[in-house]
């Protein structure tokens, strides 16, 4: 059996938080590991099946492996975490290491991660390869591939750490009972009881099917056939809506990768990774997910006449000032103003959706009422402008809010999970131009 020093784990910041990471192995590609809802760096490496298979992975390939936020040796947070926060965690990880871009490997929930990361990012992620993982992490009437929350939440909170979770996710016989004790052990390790509650309820907004047609890397989706944690349709679902995407099916029943056939896993992960395509695609550099915010003064017209056009124009420069330090403060971009109004855009759409917020009450407070649009896809970047469907879509909604209300479609809301945040829905809506319904949403501003 291939042995391997245990390597040491460190820290990044990102933002507030420590972060810690490992890197072991050696090999011409990068692989970040991106776990799923278990994670501890010090403590897995105790489980030989575990030991051997990261030990097989640094054969081929330099690994970059970290505790997600909430989790093992990174720092403990309060309330939940957003798939926006996570794929923050993400590139801070991968800056601390040096690695200009990687293959992502999803684990589970990672892998909805992943997908995030390489839309968003698309020039830091050669290819993503996703194991047990799904498009949406609790099931309903139109995605019925997970149970849905209710059928499963108390259940695993009551038996936590007690073995029921690694027994569910084992192989086909189950595991000897001195592993499952110490399979147990990383889970009381990893997390609380109700520290879990927070990932799972977090995990209720998490819905990447609108944007796996702008994950445009190689893809490789690894299902075993008889997982009952994740179950089959959703690597099924995943690869008949990511591009670029083939699907491996193996004859197993563990839900993670180093227990049962691990050896064919890691085969078929070092021959995907060798096969993919060399060079990148023109479409990978130029197009990424973004999230474009559109506002406009309610009323400018009629305030043109009160002000007159030397007090109309003060009021514009006080506008541009509120909303220039507010978009920067929120890791935003303005691409251009529109005269009463700015197009901004941003790498995260709750960062978005609270700048939109920020703004309707700064600029309420200095006598400028406004109305926000949000829309999050795939947009061109075109020197300092951009272009693409979502740029109009967000335009779009924007004409349907109010004076100082704040709109965005379901793509949008599908993004936030974790972000404590809660949402109305305001009907369908016919958007000019788009042969489509969209249904749009308001946040619900707590106090």
């Amino acid at each position: 059996m291939l042995t391997l020093d245990r390597p040491e784990t460190q820290f990044v910041l990102s933002g507030e938080l420590s972060i810690a990471y490992q890197v072991f192995g050696h090999g011409d590609c990068d692989l970040l590991y991106v776990p799923g809802i278990i994670s501890h760096l010090e403590i897995m490496w105790e489980d030989n099946d575990t030991s051997a298979f990261l030990t097989a992975l640094g054969q081929h390939f330099r690994v970059i492996i970290f505790d997600k936020r909430g989790q093992g040796m990174s720092d403990r947070i309060e309330g939940a975490t957003t798939l926006e926060e996570r794929i923050d965690d993400l590139r801070a990880v991968m800056e601390a290491v040096g690695s200009e871009s990687a293959t992502l490997f999803g684990l589970s929930e990672g892998g909805p991660v992943c997908l995030l990361f390489a839309a968003t990012y698309p020039k830091k992620v050669e290819r993503l390869i996703l194991f047990g993982a799904m498009a949406k992490f609790w099931g309903s009437d139109d995605y019925p591939h997970t149970p849905r929350l209710e059928m499963v939440l108390e259940p695993l909170i009551a038996n936590w750490g007690k073995g029921q979770f690694a027994a569910l996710a084992g192989p086909k016989g189950g595991f000897e009972a001195n592993q499952l004790k110490a399979l147990s052990k990383i889970e009381r390790m990893a997390c609380s009881p109700s520290g879990v509650r927070k990932f799972m309820l977090a995990n209720d907004l998490i819905d990447v099917r609108p944007i796996l047609p702008n994950v445009l890397q190689d893809t490789l989706v690894i299902q075993r056939r008889h997982d009952r944690m994740v179950r089959r349709g959703n690597g099924r679902y995943l690869a008949d809506h990511i591009p670029n995407a083939t699907y491996l099916e193996l004859p197993s029943t563990s839900h993670m990768p180093q227990f049962e056939d691990s050896a064919e896993v890691l085969e078929s992960m070092v021959r995907f990774v060798r096969a993919s395509r060399l060079g990148r695609s023109e479409d990978l550099e130029q197009k990424k997910l973004t999230t474009a915010l559109f506002t406009d003064i309610v009323g400018s017209t009629e305030k043109l006449i009160q002000m007159g056009d030397q007090g109309w124009r003060k009021a514009l420069d006080n506008h541009d000032a509120v909303a220039t330090a507010l978009v920067k403060q929120f890791r935003g971009r303005i691409v251009k103003n529109t005269g009463d109004g700015l197009l901004a855009v941003f790498d995260g759409p709750v960062r978005a959706l609270q700048c939109a917020l920020a703004l309707v009450q700064a600029l309420e407070a200095i006598g400028l009422p406004i109305r926000a649009g949000l829309h999050v896809g795939e947009v061109v970047n075109r020197g300092e402008d951009v272009t693409g469907i979502a740029v109009n879509i967000a335009a779009r909604v924007m004409d349907k809010a109010s004076a100082g209300e704040v709109l965005m479609t379901r793509t949008l809301r599908d993004l936030t999970g974790g972000s404590d945040m809660s949402f109305a829905s305001k009907g369908e809506y016919e958007l000019k131009g788009l042969n489509e319904q969209f249904e749009l949403f308001s946040p619900e501003v707590s106090g």
